[in-house]
């Protein structure tokens, strides 16, 4: 339950498909001043050191935003934060989602970060020290339900579960279903893997069948290594942002130049 560690898989492809996404819709936001409010379950440790021995024992970011970094144009948030986070901390360095919503979010606006994980949580209150966030040793969903709907009611909450507990299949579709319906007007994105074994596919029948609506975004490749399960990357989300769509349909032209 508390084995998974980001680090083995940072700055992989599935990590470009979700941050950039992830990204483009702050960077959106952020455009009316209005506050907004910031929630994310499964936050992990919020920077990466991609020469760690973890990170290149993989090879997985060797992969992704090793061979992304030019996908995105010079005033893409996402590589504006990529770059900020480079002169910050080394050019190895590799920002997790707490990271980039703590750089493209304002003082107005209020960020929640949940982590169950002792290693993990420690490694997120001390990366985040520096930002005007609040850190929760808790489970995800937990600090979701106690927080929802929150104040400001304007925001994103993004959902990035490790999938390694099996019933998350089953139980992250209630989960959405209960959070939608208290936050009605707020962004609910949640990060899914793509499977040879498609463990994931009824799960996403019952997304889509309580929330038609909803954008559902899918990028494929190759596996990291061989006889590894996950093939693509998927992103689902509810009330996505004007133009969301558009800029995940040109991701998908990125992914596709991919070799398979």
């Amino acid at each position: 339950m508390l084995s998974y560690q980001h680090i083995y898989h940072a700055g992989n492809l599935a990590d470009v498909h979700k941050h950039s996404l992830l990204a483009w819709t702050l960077g959106y936001m952020t455009r009316k001043e209005k506050p907004l409010t910031y929630m994310e379950t499964h936050a992990g440790r919020a920077l990466y050191d991609l020469s760690d021995t973890a990170a290149l024992k993989t090879g997985e970011a060797v992969q992704g935003i090793g061979r992304a970094r030019g996908w995105f144009g010079k005033d893409h948030p996402y590589t504006r934060l990529l770059n900020d986070v480079a002169q910050e901390h080394g050019p190895d360095s590799y920002p997790g989602s707490p990271l980039i919503a703590a750089k493209l979010l304002r003082e107005t606006d209020n960020i929640h970060l949940a982590d169950l994980h002792p290693g993990e949580f420690s490694a997120l209150d001390l990366a985040m020290s520096p930002y005007n966030v609040k850190c929760h040793h808790s489970d995800g969903f937990d600090m979701a339900f106690a927080l929802t709907p929150p104040t400001p009611r304007r925001g994103l909450m993004l959902i990035d579960p490790s999938f390694e507990i099996k019933t998350d299949y089953v139980d992250i579709p209630r989960h959405i279903g209960k959070l939608a319906k208290a936050w009605n007007v707020g962004v609910i994105a949640l990060w899914y893997p793509i499977l040879t074994s498609k463990l994931h596919q009824p799960m996403l029948s019952a997304l889509m069948g309580a929330h038609p609506d909803a954008l559902r975004h899918e990028v494929g490749f190759a596996p990291a290594r061989p006889g590894h399960g996950m093939i693509g990357s998927g992103m689902f989300m509810i009330n996505p942002p004007y133009g969301l769509k558009e800029e995940a349909a040109r991701l998908t032209g990125k992914f596709k130049t991919l070799p398979r």
